[in-house]
């Protein structure tokens, strides 16, 4: 395997590195993969189609990208400073209203993927 391979191989493992310590760090990120895993399995219990299955994935995948990207740039900003700044803060909260507003939007969709197949399961 040349440089450029083991390189490429490398950073699977620093980005697995970023994934562990995101997850090991935030709690929030334990509650959307709580969550997501749930999710999952009640679309699998009400026999979701390939179509709507991807569409969860993505918007589950999204929520926790989003999560992953605001525990980042917290930990960016805490690295540049320790002293209260307002700009410091107004990056923290803007990074963590993102996660809020697709958190939101994901829910909807939720709601719009398993209306039709619980009100038939149920039915």
């Amino acid at each position: 395997m040349g440089p450029s391979a083991r390189r490429f191989v490398r950073s699977f493992g620093y980005a697995w590195e970023g994934i562990k310590a995101a997850v090991s760090g935030e709690q929030n990120i334990k509650i959307h993969l709580g969550v997501g895993c749930f999710v999952l399995l009640a679309a699998y219990a009400l026999h979701f189609s390939a179509e709507r299955f991807a569409i969860l994935l993505l918007v589950i995948g999204a929520v926790i990208c989003l999560e992953i990207m605001n525990t980042a740039l917290e930990r960016v900003v805490d690295l540049v400073t320790d002293d209260f700044h307002p700009l410091a803060k107004q990056a923290k909260d803007m990074a963590a209203g993102a996660v809020l507003v697709f958190s939101v939007i994901a829910v909807i969709i939720g709601l719009l993927l398993f209306f039709k197949p619980a009100l038939h399961y149920f039915s």
